[in-house]
């Protein structure tokens, strides 16, 4: 199988996973149209979108471990790692917007599954990054 489709398959069964795992909450809270809009531009990504998506995150992760154990949300660190975070959700969802950014941030507390993945991190470290985004956002 030619590595097209079968990257082609990797975005179809993530897409797939998505809709097991958050497809009836994520539809009622922001309807078909847009969730049907975010599955078709990550069908439409490259290798080397979602690539650079992946450097993102691991890039992310890393500066943000680093700023949390500084403990400052207005830091450098803190604030690279929000940059980097916008960058990282340029690439899946295109229609950025600091309101957008912010309730992610939100979210990142108030959902525990969500709060799991960035305490993964640090334990905290998802109200730290909320902190650190919408000081980020306010600029």
């Amino acid at each position: 199988m030619p590595d097209t489709k079968k990257f082609d398959k990797f975005k179809q069964s993530l897409i797939d996973k998505n809709e097991r795992q958050y497809g009836t909450e994520v539809r009622k809270k922001y309807g078909n149209k847009t969730v049907d809009e975010s599955n078709a531009h990550l069908k439409g990504l490259t290798q080397e979108q979602y690539d650079e998506g992946e450097r993102l995150r691991l890039a992310l992760e890393e500066t943000l471990k680093a700023a949390f154990v500084i403990g400052d949300p207005t830091g450098e660190l803190a604030q690279k790692a929000c940059d980097l975070h916008r960058q990282w959700l340029f690439v899946f969802y295109p229609k950025y917007s600091k309101e957008y950014h912010m309730d992610l941030g939100d979210m990142y507390v108030a959902d525990e599954r969500f709060r799991a993945h960035y305490d993964k991190i640090a334990p905290g470290c998802a109200e730290f990054l909320c902190d650190a985004i919408n000081i980020y956002c306010e600029k």
